[in-house]
């Protein structure tokens, strides 16, 4: 479905309907698949770092979702997944660096002792899924 909308859909709606319509694409994480989350932060890494490249980034990760699958994940550090996915990001003229800056989770205490801090889209996570339809 994200393939026809964004390479059949989105283009006509930007050339036939240019600022008459908007699309709201809401990301919804699939809790049952733990690698979701992480592909959802990757998102909204590059949404903070270069917002135009958002819909780019997603085709990108679709293309290769298999390679974020839990199958392809299960062995692997949750940072590690974090550098995989600010690579594909890169691949598409993102700067890599600081979208891994925003995802990596520290392996130490915050300055007063939290020690489930998460990263820098975790509250950017957190509006995304608290949103009411």
């Amino acid at each position: 479905m994200f393939d026809t909308f964004y390479s059949s859909v989105r283009p006509t709606l930007a050339s036939q309907y240019r600022g008459q319509l908007q699309v709201i694409f809401r990301q919804h994480i699939q809790p049952w698949h733990p690698s979701s989350t992480l592909m959802h932060e990757a998102g909204a890494a590059v949404l903070r770092v270069a917002p135009e490249k958002f819909w780019e980034f997603s085709a990108a990760l679709f293309k290769q979702q298999k390679d974020f699958f839990d199958v392809s994940v299960v062995n692997e550090t949750r940072n590690r997944t974090y550098e995989r996915l600010a690579k594909v990001a890169g691949h598409i003229g993102v700067e890599e660096r600081e979208v891994l800056k925003l995802l990596t989770v520290s392996d130490k205490a915050s300055d007063n002792g939290e020690l489930n801090t998460g990263n820098f889209v975790t509250d950017d996570i957190k509006k995304m899924v608290k949103v009411r339809y």
